[in-house]
């Protein structure tokens, strides 16, 4: 099993947690993992995107160039990384923010208004988990969404646990979109 995800959007969107989820909950399974973010000189509201590998095998190299799977999270992110995607692979967009469609037709391409969703579930600042549940839902041998909440409050921290019950219904949102 190997599964290599670029995720991308603005600073604050949530790119570097989802990230981490996916890192943690593979370390939680067992999985040799890798993670390597990058920023954009702004931070919030700049350019903000990481790459993660989850591998039944070692990882040789933490650089992402060919993706099975992209998250983008804004319209700057699709443009950058629509094409990292391998024949065959899975992109997901966020079609609350991005107006475009994408360009492939060799890959499968989902559109999750997780933006909206968000909404609708009281708090915005989920639309990631809103993202991250349809990635689970449709990358099969990746991590299961049992260890991304427990991952979560690992990224979360202490402070923050009143948090996960949201986040788990946004996870099941994003599932049941695709």
């Amino acid at each position: 099993m190997l599964q290599e995800i670029i995720i991308a959007g603005f600073g604050g969107q949530g790119v570097m947690s989802m990230g981490q989820q996916l890192t943690y909950a593979g370390m939680l399974e067992g999985r040799n993992v890798s993670w390597l973010p990058s920023y954009g000189p702004e931070m919030r509201g700049g350019t903000a995107n990481c790459n993660v590998i989850i591998s039944d095998e070692q990882v040789g190299s933490p650089i992402v160039t060919h993706a099975s799977a992209v998250i983008a999270l804004n319209s700057p992110s699709l443009d950058k990384f629509e094409d990292a995607v391998v024949p065959g692979g899975l992109l997901f967009i966020n079609s609350s923010l991005i107006e475009r469609k994408s360009t492939r037709d060799d890959i499968q391409v989902f559109y999750i208004p997780a933006n909206e969703i968000a909404e609708e579930l009281g708090n915005k600042r989920v639309a990631n988990s809103v993202m991250l549940g349809a990635y689970l839902a449709k990358a099969g041998g990746g991590v299961s969404s049992e260890s991304i909440i427990e991952a979560l409050k690992n990224v979360l921290g202490p402070s923050k646990q009143n948090l996960i019950p949201i986040n788990e219904k946004a996870l099941e949102r994003g599932a049941e979109l695709v």
